[in-house]
C-alpha cells in the first residue's frame, strides 16, 4: 500500500463548554440541525480536546476516509506513511504529528471571555512546547446576529479589579472592558497567545492554531453550562489566571489594523487567484492561503496541506485521480502529492482554504 494522493478527513464533532454546530449539522446532512455541546468539527487534529468530567472519551483526534470506505484514525495514517504524508523535514522536526490543529467552529451564543498562553508561557508553567496562538477565516454570519468578536482590552483593568471581576464573576463589568470588533464573512484575523477575546453569537468560521487545547476561562457560566472549578483556570489558581492576560490598551481601530490579515498574492498558474492570509508576517506557528478558481488552475507546494471548499464546487486532480468537491469538503493532500489541479463546474467560480503547518 502506498500513500494516496489525497485523502477525504471525516466529521469529527468535539464536545464543548457553550452552544452552536447547526450549520455542522446541516453540513452532515443530517435531517433536523439544532445547536448543541458540539459546536466544533476537529478537521484535522492529532490534539487531544481538554473537557473536564469528559477524559475518558478521547475526543478531538481526526480520522480520514479511505477509498475502501474503511475510516481509520489520522495517527494510524500518519504511522504508516510519516514522509509520504507529513514530509521528511517535518516529520524530522514534529515527530508525526501535524504541528497545528483546524477546526469549523459554529456559535449559536457568545463563548466565554477567555485566553490562551503564549509559547513563553506555555514553556515556563505548562511544560509545552506550544502555547495557542489562533488564526479565524469568517465563513458567515447567521441571518439576525450582528456577526462581532471580543479582542484584547479597549478599557484594561487594574489586576486587582480584575480579580475582583473575576471572584465576583461581574459580567458587566467584564465585558466594559472591551467594545465589539465588527466582523464579516473573508475577514481573517490572528489572535496571539494573551490576548482577552470571545467570538460573538452566530459566527461560522475556520479556526487554526497551535496544537494544544489550552485556555483560561474567566466567565464560569455560558448557555447553561456551569464550568466545573478545574475547567476555569486550568486546575491553578486566579493568580495564574490573571497573569496569562495581556493588559495593554488596544484600540478598536489598533485591532483590526494589526490582528485582521492583509491577503498577499502568490503564484499561481491557471484562471485563479491566490494570496497567501496567515504567514511570518503575523505567526510561525500555522499558515493559510485562499484560492479562488475561475477554470483550470495548479497549484504546486511543498509539504501537506487541508483544503477546505468554502464556495462553489468543482474537481480535484492529484497524482493521476480525481475527485468531485462540494462546498465545506475537507480533503488531506499528502506532502508527496506536490502539485494539484482544480476546476470548478460548470465555469463557476470556486473558493478553497488551504491550511499549512508551520514552515520547516
Amino acid at each position: 500500500m502506498k500513500t494516496a494522493p489525497f485523502y477525504k478527513l471525516a466529521p469529527n464533532r468535539v464536545w464543548r463548554t457553550y452552544l452552536g454546530g447547526r450549520n455542522l449539522d446541516a453540513i452532515e446532512g443530517k435531517a433536523a440541525p439544532e445547536d448543541s455541546h458540539f459546536p466544533e468539527d476537529w478537521i484535522l487534529s492529532t490534539t487531544l480536546a481538554s473537557n473536564v468530567g469528559r477524559e475518558s472519551i478521547r475526543e478531538g483526534i481526526s480520522s480520514v476516509l479511505l477509498q475502501t470506505g474503511e475510516t481509520i484514525p489520522l495517527p494510524r495514517l500518519l504511522d504508516a506513511f510519516p514522509d509520504g504524508i507529513l514530509g521528511e523535514e517535518h516529520r524530522k522536526k514534529y515527530g508525526k504529528k501535524t504541528a497545528f490543529l483546524l477546526k469549523f467552529l459554529d456559535s449559536s451564543i457568545r463563548l466565554h471571555l477567555q485566553c490562551h498562553p503564549t509559547v513563553a508561557f506555555a514553556q515556563k508553567f505548562l511544560n509545552s512546547p506550544s502555547g495557542k496562538s489562533e488564526g479565524y477565516y469568517i465563513l458567515g454570519i447567521r441571518p439576525g446576529c450582528e456577526g462581532y468578536i471580543y479582542l484584547g482590552f479597549q478599557n484594561p483593568p487594574a489586576p486587582e479589579e480584575f480579580r475582583r471581576m473575576i471572584e465576583e464573576q461581574d459580567i458587566s463589568a467584564m465585558l466594559a472592558c472591551f467594545e465589539k470588533i465588527p466582523v464579516r464573512p473573508g475577514d481573517a484575523f490572528y489572535v496571539p497567545g494573551g490576548f482577552p477575546h470571545a467570538i460573538g453569537e452566530g459566527v461560522f468560521m475556520i479556526e487554526l492554531m497551535e496544537p494544544t487545547d489550552f485556555a483560561v476561562r474567566i466567565e464560569f457560566e455560558r448557555g447553561g453550562c456551569l464550568l466545573p472549578e478545574k475547567a476555569r483556570f486550568m486546575n491553578r489558581g486566579i493568580d495564574f489566571a490573571i497573569s496569562m492576560f495581556d493588559f495593554q490598551k488596544r484600540s478598536a481601530e489598533a485591532i483590526r489594523n494589526n490582528q485582521f490579515v492583509h491577503p498577499l498574492p502568490l503564484p499561481v498558474e491557471g484562471a485563479a487567484e491566490r494570496e497567501s492570509l496567515f504567514d511570518r508576517r503575523s505567526t510561525n506557528c500555522f499558515r493559510a492561503e485562499r484560492i479562488v478558481v475561475h477554470g483550470d488552475a495548479a497549484v504546486r507546494q511543498k509539504g501537506f496541506r487541508v483544503l477546505i471548499v468554502t464556495q462553489g464546487s468543482g474537481t480535484l486532480e492529484a497524482g493521476g485521480e480525481s475527485c468531485e468537491l462540494k462546498q465545506y469538503d475537507r480533503i488531506l493532500i499528502p506532502a508527496a502529492s506536490e502539485e494539484i489541479r482544480f476546476r470548478p463546474r460548470h465555469s463557476h467560480t470556486m473558493e478553497v482554504v488551504a491550511a499549512l503547518p508551520p514552515e520547516v
